[in-house]
Parts: structure tokens; C-alpha cells; sequence
């Protein structure tokens, strides 16, 4: 039963069937051509002879039939011939007829004792006399018989040729998709880098296999980043959570040792910075999936810009949004809002005294960059600072709230929005980050 649901057996078939059909078309087009051209010779044939016969007769009379010329053979000659007088009587006629040929409306007829049909043909002389000739169509059966045979022998021989021949390739052209299928089987959650065999042809079994090995890599890399995103998140969640586990084990060690507002603001404290990491894990998920997102609508960027300006705004922090000009884009209010807030919030946490927040539309899209003065960003740093949980100083970024996933969600959500974002020097000494987006 599997061997009849095979591509290989479907295709030999198929294959069989195409050529059987042409074959037996071909045949039956070739023995009606052969046929019809015989018939059509012999017709010709008659045509010329009752020609001469009708010029003998108009001039010099019917031919006569000599003594020694007489056939005592029962069977006619392959051409025959008779003139009828203007009385109807036969007036002359071939040695070989016996009888007389039959007027009858079909122009093939048979004649006593022939063994084949003949073709007739007929012509009247100025006497008002009659010429008949038949031509025997023996020629023709025989040479569509002899036609005939080595067909019916020579097309289940081609036929199995075809069969054996489909087979055969098809076995051939379908063994590398055998192997990709036995290594594909051996594949599993904990064995992504594995890679199914990539044939030498660049064919399509070539570009399946380079395809689906694309495909492993893109799932290993998935798979990697998920467990180093777990094995990150966990140890960001396990700080916070030991810190408050400290404090209780120690106020409950050693009543009064710890006052209940030192204790209070310590547990707040933490979960506090819990609440805004998980916070940030769900935002960085939510990008990640399209089922998870809100229609998108017509955003204008500056009116998220300005928001955010004024909420950053402090006493011993400048923001300059002089740059802001008008910018809309289409997609997710809640999530383009996160890229602005995330990005003011970094360059805010990192400023020494100065940010300068510009927007503006440009070839199309709209680009938004955001500076600060403070330490920038090393070179080596500007792509791998996108990454998730990284920290460039791990003890401010920690005081200051930071846990290394802000930056990771503007990827995210900028890339899903088709955009791009990049880490560079800016002109008031510290980072510049620079979003672009379709407009």
C-alpha cells in the first residue's frame, strides 16, 4: 500500500499512460494516413486506365481479347476492365472477370472470386458506350496489415521502456529527498543543530535542502535565545527576590534589629524594580508576537515625542525638543509609545546635563533621534547594546533601574514596525540613537 501512494510509482504511471495514449494516437493517425494514401494511388490508377481505355475505344474500338489470353485462374487480375455498349450489354471486358463488374453507387465493390475489395472508376466515350476499371485493394490491406503488426509489438516494448526509464529517474532524482526525510526524522527539540544533506545540484531538491537547513539554524537560534532570555530573565528575578528574602530572614531572626520602615522600603523597593522587569519581559514578548498586537492606526510621533519630553523634564536636566518636527507613521500606539519612552528614559539615565530629542520626515520615512552628553557608547558596543540583559556598567545601569532589556524592546518594536535603529557618536559628546521608520 505504500509503494502505490509512491511520488515514484504516481509518476511512472502517469508517464506510461501520457505515452500510451500518443502512441496509440500516432498509430491510428499513421495506419489511416498509410491506408488513404494506398486507396488514393489505387483510385488514380483506375482513373488513368479508364482514360486510355475510353481513348482506344473512341478511336479504334473496344480492345479485343486474344485466344492465348484467356485466364482460367477463378481469381481476377489486380486491374480489370469492361466497356458497355449504349445498349447496356458488355461489349468487352478482361480476360480475368468472371461475370461482370457490379454498377452499384459505392466506388468500391466486389468482384466473383476476388478475395479483396476493388475501388471502380468510370467514363462514358462519345458513342455513348461505358469503360470500367477496377483496381484491386489487396495492396492496401496488406501493407496496413504489415503496418499494423510491428506496432502492436514495438509499443508495449517502447512502453516498458518508458516505465523502466521513469522509474529509474524518479528513483534517482527522489534519494536525496529520502535522505533529507531520514535526517529530518532524527531532528528534535534537543538536536536543532543538526543539518539535513544538501545534494551538489542547484535544483529544486538542492534548494529544499539548503532551505530547511536555513530553517534548523533559524530554530536553533530561536531555541538558543530562549533559553539564554530564561536563564537571563531568572537571574535578573532572583536579585530582587533575594534582597526581600534577606530582609524578612533577618527581621524575622532578629526582632528590632531592622526597623519597619527601613524593611518596608526595602521590600517596596524591590518590587518595585520585580514589577518593572516583568513589566519589561511582557513588552519585549507582546513585540515579539503579531497575534498579541493592536490594530495598527495613523500615529503621530511628535505628540508621543513632546509627551515625553515634558515628562522626563527635571531641574538639572535640559531637553531640547527645538528638533521636533511634525512625523506620522502607521502601527501601535502602546508600542511605539514604549520606543520613545524606553529611548528618553536611556538617554535620561545616562545624560550629564543635556538631551536633544529631533524629528523630521525624510525620503520618506520619519526619523527619530534621541542624544545625551554623557559617556556614549564604545564602538564595539553599538550593535551588541540591543541585545537583551546587556549592560555596559552594570552598577549604574543597576542603580539607576535599568535591566537591559529597554533597548532590546525599541529593536523589537521597530523591526516590527519595518524600521531600523542604530547606536551612534553624538555631537554632544555622549550616544545617539537613530530610529527610522516608513512614514
Amino acid at each position: 500500500m505504500r509503494a502505490l501512494g509512491s511520488v515514484r510509482l504516481r509518476t511512472t504511471l502517469a508517464a506510461v499512460l501520457v505515452v500510451a495514449v500518443a502512441l496509440l494516437v500516432g498509430a491510428a493517425a499513421l495506419v489511416l494516413t498509410v491506408r488513404s494514401s494506398l486507396r488514393d494511388a489505387a483510385e488514380t490508377t483506375a482513373e488513368q486506365r479508364v482514360a486510355d481505355l475510353v481513348a482506344q475505344v473512341e478511336a479504334s474500338g473496344p480492345p479485343g481479347v486474344a485466344a492465348d489470353e484467356e485466364d482460367d485462374d477463378d481469381e481476377p487480375e489486380d486491374v480489370v476492365w469492361q466497356v458497355i455498349g449504349p445498349d447496356g450489354r458488355v461489349v468487352a471486358a478482361d480476360p480475368s472477370l468472371r461475370g461482370s463488374i457490379p454498377d452499384a453507387d459505392d466506388d468500391v465493390v466486389a468482384l466473383p472470386g476476388g478475395e479483396y475489395p476493388y475501388v471502380v472508376a468510370r467514363d462514358d466515350t462519345e458513342d455513348g458506350s461505358v469503360v470500367v476499371v477496377a483496381v484491386s485493394l489487396e495492396d492496401v490491406d496488406e501493407t496496413t496489415t504489415a503496418l499494423v503488426a510491428p506496432l502492436l509489438l514495438g509499443a508495449p516494448l517502447l512502453l516498458l521502456v518508458v516505465g523502466a526509464t521513469t522509474w529509474l529517474v524518479v528513483s534517482r532524482a527522489l534519494r536525496p529527498v529520502e535522505r533529507i526525510r531520514a535526517e529530518v526524522e532524527l531532528i528534535s527539540g534537543s538536536s536543532l543543530e543538526r543539518r539535513v544533506p544538501e545534494p551538489p545540484a542547484r535544483d529544486e531538491v538542492g534548494r529544499l535542502a539548503r532551505t530547511m537547513n536555513q530553517m534548523l539554524a533559524r530554530l536553533q537560534g530561536a531555541r538558543d535565545r530562549q533559553e539564554e532570555f530564561v536563564a537571563d530573565a531568572s537571574h535578573e528575578l532572583r536579585s530582587p527576590l533575594a534582597s526581600i528574602r534577606q530582609a524578612a530572614e533577618v527581621a524575622h531572626a532578629h526582632p528590632g534589629a531592622l526597623p519597619e520602615a527601613e524593611l518596608a522600603d526595602t521590600v517596596l523597593e524591590e518590587a518595585l524594580r520585580m514589577q518593572a522587569l516583568v513589566d519589561q519581559l511582557l513588552a519585549l514578548a507582546r513585540a515579539g508576537d503579531t497575534r498579541a498586537r493592536s490594530p495598527w492606526v495613523d500615529v503621530d510621533l511628535d505628540d508621543l515625542v513632546l509627551a515625553d519630553a515634558r515628562r522626563i523634564g527635571r531641574d538639572d536636566l535640559a531637553v531640547d525638543t527645538r528638533g521636533v518636527g511634525p512625523g506620522r507613521v502607521r502601527g501601535d500606539t502602546v508600542a511605539l509609545a514604549q520606543v520613545v519612552r524606553n529611548l528618553v528614559d536611556n538617554a535620561a539615565r545616562h545624560a550629564g546635563s543635556r538631551l536633544a530629542l529631533t524629528l523630521r520626515t525624510t525620503d520618506g520615512a520619519v526619523l527619530l533621534t534621541v542624544e545625551d552628553d554623557g559617556t556614549g557608547i564604545p564602538d564595539g558596543d553599538r550593535v551588541r547594546v540591543f541585545e537583551r540583559f546587556v549592560r555596559l556598567d552594570d552598577a549604574r545601569a543597576r542603580d539607576a533601574g535599568g535591566s537591559g532589556l529597554g533597548l532590546a524592546i525599541v529593536r523589537e518594536v521597530v523591526a516590527a514596525h519595518g524600521g531600523s535603529v542604530t547606536a551612534e557618536q553624538s555631537d554632544l559628546g555622549g550616544a545617539r540613537f537613530a530610529v527610522r521608520l516608513p512614514s
